[in-house]
């Protein structure tokens, strides 16, 4: 299922891309929208570009990050690359600002889908985990900065009617994006399980974020149990109620919106 998520999300975003933006040099956000650039001003096909780009960062996330992620990542980089390689690049619409708007929109709804596989699309994702993780520095105003320099590079390469094109076309992406998937950058996670050690364990080998164990009783059984509490940002939701499921399908799963976090966000680098 999760395989089917990664192909139909990702070729919804390459429809997005050859259909209705690129035909109007309209960028998208991230290192895709670089990737459209290098295919619009050099030789160099924008399929070609987006691999190229992505997959030193994948290998980076790779060591860094949770593998079953950035597995699921590179899938998605690599079907969306031969995608854009391979549909030709033809304009379904020859209105600018509706194309802008439709190809952010199927950008959005390919990126929603990707995310709720357990992946992600590569490019400043990748960045902005990376950074936070070894900063703790907020991922959304890292990636605003990011799709800021997409937009300015695009209106002193083309003009500033493409930027504001683009600017439409990452917007609305985002509000898709968070409509399919979540609106909030970070959730918290509490996990009331039998099998404690086994969930920590099966958690901390697959994801870089820390977590606290506690002692808990059930109200009505009056067993044991064990308490486990995480906060995690909202592309691994997927892939952490998946680690759940796999160690204890029965487990008490409680998640919450958290407006901020003080402290150390990720997991403390072995000493």
């Amino acid at each position: 299922m999760q395989l089917l998520g990664l192909l139909s999300g990702s070729l919804i975003v390459v429809v997005g891309f050859n259909l209705f933006l690129i035909p109007h040099e309209v960028l998208s956000s991230g290192l895709s929208g670089i990737s459209m650039i290098l295919g619009m001003i050099t030789p160099l096909n924008t399929g070609v570009a987006n691999f190229c780009l992505n997959f030193p960062l994948l290998i980076i996330g790779y060591k860094l990050l949770g593998k079953k992620f950035i597995i699921n990542s590179i899938i998605s980089v690599i079907i969306i690359s031969v995608g854009l390689y391979v549909v030709p690049v033809y304009p379904i619409a020859n209105d600018t600002i509706l194309s802008s708007i439709f190809g952010g929109a199927l950008a959005g709804l390919g990126i929603g889908i990707v995310f709720r596989s357990s992946g992600s699309t590569g490019g400043f994702d990748i960045i902005g985990m990376i950074v936070s993780r070894k900063k703790d520095f907020p991922i959304g105003v890292l990636l605003s900065g990011m799709n800021a320099i997409v937009i300015v590079i695009s209106g002193f390469l083309f003009d500033w009617d493409t930027a504001l094109n683009t600017l439409v076309s990452i917007y609305v992406t985002g509000k898709v994006v968070d409509t399919i998937y979540t609106d909030h950058a970070k959730l918290t996670i509490m996990i009331i399980t039998e099998k404690g050690q086994e969930m920590r364990k099966h958690l901390l080998t697959n994801l870089y974020r820390g977590l606290t164990i506690m002692d808990g009783v059930g109200g009505y059984s009056n067993d044991q149990r064990d308490v486990l509490i995480t906060v995690i940002s909202r592309y691994e939701l997927n892939e952490v109620k998946h680690l759940i499921s796999e160690v204890d399908a029965g487990a008490f799963v409680n998640i919450t919106k958290t407006l901020e976090v003080m402290g150390l966000f990720h997991r403390p680098a072995p000493k």
